[in-house]
């Protein structure tokens, strides 16, 4: 095989989300002269981008203080909050805890945020390669990371060379900034070689899972923010949801649950489309038609998880370090500050060190040390959590004291210790009817003779251990039916379906026996949002 084309920036950012492209308007604002480049793995910006999302101002008004006057597509300022505890068939109105009180932020589609950023990247400079996958890690002699090479194209599911086959290329840089977002497959690779988590807790996680609706004329309150706790989750299982309204007659509804669960038979996807048929929600659905569905993982842990966020040549940003403010429900102003931060640290310094200190220092991480004990107080359950909520919230997270955090794939039961309670879900009639329906309305497109991206480390464990243990929950917590087990001549086995991935990751997080290996398929690749 021939030597890869080599190219060469001062700065790589990989992954261009709201962390990475701020990083590099950033860059370019305080030095012009710079070469910048923003590796995407997407077909285009925007299309892996899946969050709520309710986003601060704040951040974005510093970085490009005119954008007012041409906004976003979606950009809709929050009128009012409503926070609701569900119960099978009513509700109950609850206070609105100071975190997530929205007066001045904007409700927006994150995707649509992305897409609108590049161009103003783009305008000073910065060259953006969507479609092309950072596969690996280029390390330098010295052993510091030294760039990123992008996958090769046209590589059949044997790894063989098609008739589209194309060689990925080398970027080389003296500093790599990785914002991937949650549980990258870089990010992954280098906290675990320079050990960049040994200081902290294990990272945990939720599944977020979204729909975009347009419902009947009348029936939308543009500005109105809901969140909602209790039915049909019990209160063991941390989540809730979320019902943004949009213009246009549009909804965003989303539903999240902590990966912390223990029921080894509990469905994330089930739950989500069971919570749209309390009658507070279907009402408002019931004529509807869904536009467009995806999923993807969020990090949970805060500032206990928090890694190391710097090593020789590279840098960690946004939800590749786990920035996410969980009370707040919010990430988008973290991610962007982080990015900023990462930006103006390497315009005076020229480097990586002693970013993860600056880091510390500023007012991202400051925000979840005032949080720090909110999610893992729920490890004890609903109430609990909201006790220790309304105290942390109280006192400013000034208590001597920060809860420790386990890892999710420590948390399952095995089937025969766990009888799981009723929770009183009925017979569903709302769209999406299946898992592969949702994937439909994720426009997800994966060419078939691939190199599979979904690693069984030790397949015999699914067939055997699994199946007896926990019986066999991949083909549960997956919100798009990858994972299947199918029986033939041969037995029982496990049956991937690849090409339905949405990218999420939770296969990654919550398999009990850590024997699934998320890595990026060939670029351009996945899903393909439309304003998630």
């Amino acid at each position: 095989m021939s030597e890869r084309e080599i190219m060469e920036y001062d700065v790589i950012i990989v992954g261009a989300g709201p962390a990475g492209l701020s990083c590099a308007i950033r860059l370019k604002q305080l030095k012009p002269d710079l070469a910048v480049a923003v590796i995407e793995k997407a077909a285009e910006v925007g299309a892996h981008i899946l969050s709520g999302a309710v986003i601060e101002p704040a951040p974005l008004d510093e970085l490009l203080p005119g954008w007012h006057q041409a906004p976003p597509p979606i950009c809709v300022p929050v009128q009012q909050d409503q926070l609701w505890f569900l119960t099978p068939t009513g509700r109950m109105r609850l206070p609105t805890p100071p975190q997530q009180k929205n007066h001045g932020n904007f409700i927006v589609s994150l995707g649509a945020l992305c897409a609108w950023l590049a161009p103003q990247a783009e305008s000073l400079g910065v060259d953006i390669f969507p479609g092309y996958a950072a596969s690996s890690i280029r390390y330098n002699e010295e052993g510091a990371v030294g760039g990123v090479i992008i996958g090769d194209m046209g590589v059949d599911r044997e790894g063989n060379p098609k008739d589209t086959y194309m060689q990925g290329i080398e970027i080389h840089a003296p500093l790599t900034v990785l914002g991937e977002g949650c549980r990258g497959h870089l990010s992954k690779q280098l906290i675990r070689k320079f050990e960049l988590d040994a200081d902290g807790e294990p990272q945990t996680y939720g599944i977020g899972m979204k729909e975009l609706w347009r419902v009947q004329p009348g029936k939308s309150s543009p500005g109105r923010v809901e969140h909602t706790l209790g039915w049909p989750l019990d209160p063991s299982i941390y989540g809730g949801s979320f019902i943004y309204h949009l213009d246009k007659d549009r909804i965003a509804l989303g539903f999240v649950v902590g990966l912390d669960y223990a029921d080894p038979e509990f469905s994330p996807f089930e739950s989500f489309q069971q919570m749209k048929h309390h009658p507070m929600i279907r009402s408002l659905l019931e004529g509807g038609e869904i536009l467009s569905a995806g999923a993807r993982a969020l990090t949970e842990g805060g500032y206990q998880a928090l890694p190391k966020t710097e090593m020789p040549g590279a840098i960690l940003i946004g939800d590749s370090a786990g920035l996410l403010n969980v009370p707040k429900v919010k990430g988008t102003h973290q991610a962007m500050r982080s990015g900023m931060l990462a930006a103006e640290h390497y315009a005076e310094t020229g480097g990586a060190e002693g970013f993860d200190a600056r880091l510390r220092a500023s007012a991202a991480v400051k925000e979840l040390h005032k949080v720090r004990n909110i999610r893992p107080a729920f490890y004890k359950g609903l109430w609990r959590g909201f006790l220790t909520a309304a105290v942390e919230t109280l006192t400013a997270g000034k208590l001597p004291r920060t809860l420790s955090l386990h890892a999710d794939d420590t948390s399952l039961k095995k089937v025969d210790q766990y009888t799981a309670p009723d929770r009183h879900w009925v017979n569903r009639e709302l769209p999406p009817r299946d898992r592969l329906a949702s994937v439909y309305f994720s426009a997800t497109d994966h060419d078939e003779d691939q190199i599979v991206h979904l690693q069984i480390l030790e397949p015999d464990i699914c067939t055997t251990r699994c199946t007896e243990e926990y019986d066999n929950p991949c083909t549960r917590f997956c919100p798009a039916a990858v994972y299947e087990m199918v029986e033939d001549e041969g037995g029982r086995r496990l049956q991937i379906n690849a090409a339905n991935c949405v990218h999420c990751k939770t296969c990654d997080i919550k398999d009990p026996y850590q024997i699934i290996n998320w890595v990026t398929p060939e670029g351009g690749s996945g899903p393909n949002y439309q304003n998630l």
